[in-house]
């Protein structure tokens, strides 16, 4: 009894050492199971190293056996292609020889031929200068005509000139300009004048017409609408000098047309007219003269202002249909109206993207 009761104390002595001597034994098994592990996977690595190098060498010896034969057989094809390379530039270069050695003797003997190159040199020599004395006798007559024409030209200038300074002429009483008494001779003007005959304004004749409105009657007052006899023979005297106007100045002066009122001019019913087209230009040109301003509902938010001829107290103008621009709200399906609907054109092609919800252009 005394054994099993010193036992019964020593229980719990002996299982924390037993406790104790486990823990112990199970830490160095752990340190000797990782010094185990460590051991092995140190020798495993230096194996699979080794084997790796090996299996590098023997593909490093692979590959290098392999790229020598394709060296080898490149190299093979390039000397085949640098020798047939070759072998072509030499005939090439010996077809060459031939070919300049034929050629120089061809030209030599038919072509450049001194003799007749020099045959031909000659005739083409005198082709050349038979053309060029051509050429000078033709430069030669048309520098000719053009010095008599301008010689022409100036010569009609002056007679006009001269034609129309007749005026000018002398007479017995009274020298002219160019015939002044202090001269001892007269002027060569003064010799084309008197030869010169004096310029006259001709008139075209017109055919007189029956007028067929009130226009075309104040218009036959003119001074080609009256009849008038041909072009009396010139008067034996000479025409007398003096600050006189020209005929035909005076003439047109007293047959001017007249020049008829605003009431004569316009018809009787104008201001009727003139109200009918005021009225259709009015209903061609639209109501609003505001830009459309896309994507926006600001003009929405507007007042609709109707035109001048179809606003009046009664309403719409009874068309036999109701007006097209009148709003209806009972019909509309929300609370707002229609949305505007975008026309086909290349406006807005690009929708949403190059302008803003205000309308504004980005």
């Amino acid at each position: 009894m005394a054994t099993l009761a010193r036992l019964q104390a020593r229980s719990a002595a002996l299982a924390q050492q037993y406790y104790f001597r486990n823990s112990v034994v199970d830490v160095f098994r752990k340190k000797e199971n990782d010094a185990a592990v460590k051991i092995q996977s140190w020798f495993r690595g230096c194996q699979v190293r080794a084997y790796i190098r090996y299996l590098n060498r023997i593909a490093t010896t692979v590959q290098k056996w392999w790229r020598g034969y394709l060296g080898r057989q490149h190299c093979q094809l390039i000397v085949e292609i640098t020798y047939c390379a070759m072998k072509m530039n030499t005939y090439n270069a010996m077809a060459v020889r031939i070919q300049r050695c034929w050629r120089g003797y061809r030209i030599r003997k038919y072509c450049f031929d001194y003799v007749c190159l020099k045959k031909y040199l000659r005739a083409v020599s005198r082709t050349n200068d038979s053309v060029m004395e051509a050429l000078d006798e033709f430069a030669e007559v048309k520098e000719r005509e053009e010095r008599e024409a301008a010689l022409q030209r100036e010569k009609k200038k002056k007679d006009y000139q001269a034609r129309k300074m007749h005026y000018l002429l002398s007479t017995k009483q009274i020298p002219g300009v160019y015939n002044s008494p202090f001269r001892e001779e007269p002027d060569p003007w003064e010799l084309r004048i008197r030869q010169a005959k004096p310029l006259v304004c001709k008139r075209p004749r017109g055919q007189l017409q029956r007028p067929s409105s009130l226009t075309s009657w104040l218009g036959c007052t003119s001074a080609r609408s009256f009849p008038r006899s041909d072009t009396l023979p010139p008067i034996s005297r000479k025409q007398c000098q003096g600050p006189f106007r020209d005929i035909a100045e005076v003439l047109e002066q007293r047959y001017k047309p007249l020049e008829p009122t605003l009431r004569v001019a316009e018809p009787v019913n104008g201001m009727k007219e003139a109200r009918a087209e005021f009225r259709r230009q009015e209903e061609a040109r639209n109501i609003q003269d505001k830009m459309f301003l896309p994507f926006a509902s600001y003009h929405k938010k507007e007042k609709y202002i109707p035109s001048v001829h179809l606003s009046s107290k009664c309403g719409s103008s009874a068309c036999g249909c109701q007006s097209f621009r009148d709003e209806n709200p009972e019909k509309w399906i929300c609370g707002k109206d229609f949305q505007t609907v975008l026309p086909s054109f290349d406006l807005f092609s690009t929708y949403g993207k190059s302008y803003s919800k205000a309308g504004q252009i980005l």
